[in-house]
């Protein structure tokens, strides 16, 4: 709440506007209860002007109680601005430098009642807020408002001009080879393809009753020239920059969903993409009976990270989805605002998936939270290794949430000579070969028996350089070599 004792210390922002209102009830207040409904909400002071010096200071009102019923009135008036928000509590006079004012407190409109517009044409009449100032949004804008109205899950669409061609082989069935492993006798696992496919929410019947994919399948097993058919705008981009790099180097490894070379769906993209992001962590040699225990709450805390973008992401807006993994920190941007408040997020318990199908697909391998509990659980994992703790920020036209994991000893942790040792290893230890074979170890646990061939192609090595880190991992007695030269196959020591 603000401390309006203090007017004269606050200036205009993007939660906070003032107006003077001695001439009545202003115009432009229905833009500004638009971008903030819209946008992060904020407050309307009546009664309150800005100063040569950008301070606030109170003027005198003839009448705060005609204000506040010309308001109500207004705010309830379809013809002038299409919800009431709003709630009693919300609107107060105030005493403040003498003066009686009026402040209106907007909040953040729930999803189901955006976009909050003025007039009769919300491509015309919605606003949103961007510094000290209210812009009219594009049409980009307000459909992707109108999408998330809806309580049907976007990924839920039933693709009627595609049959199951249009998936990759090859993905679903490493994704079921993964689920299998994870869920050895599951009912799912003896059904055909295109049962399996059903049952997960990857394919449903169309109007004629005959399997389709959805767009939760288009996206998850698809190939990427026919995923970009119904969102044209679907890029993923993994870019990987390090100290080494020169300044005409924007990055010194890249994966990108259009290169052709792989399948381009984000369930191929979310392996590839956490092989490279998790290199770097150290990983503890235990055993539980004859099992090997290579995870830590670090790695988990990695996946969820990934897993998150990924499923939070709206696939029909601007822009793609971007991760940079730099020495210091990791940088997760994926289209699409958040649908609940951040704040909310951060503490937990509260969930809104935009695409509940592919929430529903990454579980039943073990990947990604249900239960709001995922940000939270990163933030600890933070907390304990001593780094700085993540930023979620969002941003507008287009609308975007971008996760800061930073990499760096929190400064109070340091100042206060804290000594933890982080999982992320770093320098000359952490060589270039000692990487590649924690990308052969990491897709050895998730798959349990693999060709060099096979391997090479899921981690981005060539066969030849494959085979070389293979013969030391068997040689250091980490990876076990089975059957003749021709038809070898390789897996983790058990």
């Amino acid at each position: 709440m603000l401390d309006l004792s203090q007017l004269s210390k606050y200036k205009e922002n993007n939660r906070l506007e003032a107006k003077k209102a001695q001439g009545g009830l202003p115009h432009s207040i229905w833009e500004t209860y638009s971008a903030f409904a819209n946008t992060f909400g904020g407050y309307i002071l009546l009664g309150v002007v800005e100063n040569a010096d950008k301070s606030f200071s109170s003027v005198q009102l003839a009448s705060p109680e005609k204000l506040v019923s010309d308001f109500w009135n207004s705010v309830n008036n379809p013809s002038i601005v299409n919800v009431n928000i709003l709630s009693d509590r919300n609107v107060q006079i105030v005493e403040s430098g003498g003066n009686r004012i009026v402040v209106i407190e907007v909040p953040r409109a729930d999803r189901h009642d955006k976009p909050v517009y003025t007039g009769a044409d919300p491509f015309a009449g919605t606003y949103r807020r961007n510094g000290e100032g209210d812009y009219c949004c594009t049409k980009d804008e307000v459909r992707a408002m109108m999408r998330d109205q809806a309580d049907i899950s976007q990924d839920a669409r039933v693709m009627d001009t595609m049959t199951i061609d249009c998936l990759d082989t090859d993905t679903i069935r490493r994704y079921r080879q993964r689920m299998d492993n994870l869920r050895p006798g599951h009912v799912w696992s003896e059904l055909a393809v295109e049962d399996f496919l059903h049952r997960i929410g990857a394919m449903a019947r169309d109007a004629y009753g005959k399997l389709r994919p959805t767009a939760a399948g288009l996206l998850m097993f698809g190939h990427e020239y026919e995923i970009v058919r119904e969102f044209p705008h679907y890029f993923l981009d993994y870019q990987e920059h390090d100290r080494s790099a020169t300044e005409d180097e924007r990055w010194t490894d890249r994966i990108v969903s259009s290169s052709g070379d792989w399948s381009g769906n984000i369930c191929d993209f979310y392996f590839r993409v956490y092989n490279r992001i998790a290199q770097d962590i150290k990983v503890p040699f235990k055993l539980e009976g004859t099992d090997r225990i290579d995870d830590t709450p670090l790695h988990k805390a990695l996946r969820e990270a990934l897993a998150n973008a990924l499923i939070h992401a709206d696939y029909y807006d601007r822009r793609g989805l971007v991760i940079q993994k730099c020495p210091d920190k990791i940088r997760i941007a994926n289209p699409g605002a958040f649908r609940i408040n951040v704040q909310e997020a951060l503490v937990g318990g509260v969930s809104d998936p935009r695409n509940e199908s592919l929430i529903k697909m990454f579980n039943l391998i073990n990947v990604g939270e249900r239960a709001g509990s995922g940000l939270p659980s990163i933030r600890t994992v933070w907390q304990k290794q001593g780094w700085q703790e993540p930023e979620i920020v969002e941003s507008f036209n287009p609308d975007r949430t971008t996760l800061l994991l930073p990499l760096a000893a929190n400064k109070a942790a340091a100042k206060s000579g804290d000594k933890k040792v982080a999982a992320k290893s770093g320098g000359k230890s952490s060589s270039i070969s000692e990487k590649r074979k924690n990308d052969i170890l990491q897709y050895l646990t998730d798959t349990p028996e693999a060709s060099s061939t096979q391997i090479a192609d899921a981690i981005g090595l060539q066969v030849s350089r494959t085979k070389m880190y293979l013969s030391e991992l068997v040689s250091d007695g980490a990876v076990v070599a089975e059957g003749s030269s021709r038809a070898r196959k390789y897996r983790l020591k058990s």
